[in-house]
């Protein structure tokens, strides 16, 4: 079987909004599965730089998918591998939540395979 690995991964600073104000962290952290495939996402890792509990989403299709807690000065590693498909058209997206003004950075990685 043939697959392409895929990753949504970057190094970006932030403004946190507020917990339950989650906001997307941009191009880099979007995917859309093409037309003709199947994707799995694989693994989430995540650092966070700040003194306080952030939370990144995992969303599909505008919605929810999965929630990582990264305490303060911490990080996270998930492996996903085998959890679920991502249906071609799909899109997934990496959201941040984080207390209104704090100010930090956050390094992620998400890891996809197409099949």
């Amino acid at each position: 079987m043939f697959t392409t690995p895929r990753f949504l991964q970057g190094i970006v600073p932030f403004e946190g909004k507020g917990l339950d104000a989650p906001f997307p962290l941009g191009p880099a952290f979007s995917y859309v599965v093409p037309a003709g495939v199947t994707a799995q996402p694989l693994y989430f890792r995540g650092g966070n730089s700040t003194d306080e509990l952030i939370c990144l989403i995992l969303q599909r299709d505008g919605a929810p998918m999965r929630f990582f807690p990264i305490g303060a000065r911490g990080s996270l590693h998930v492996p996903l591998r085998v959890v679920e498909d991502l249906a071609p058209a799909t899109r997934i997206e990496l959201h941040l939540a984080a207390p209104a003004g704090l100010l930090g950075m956050l390094v992620a990685d998400v890891g996809i395979v197409e099949l």
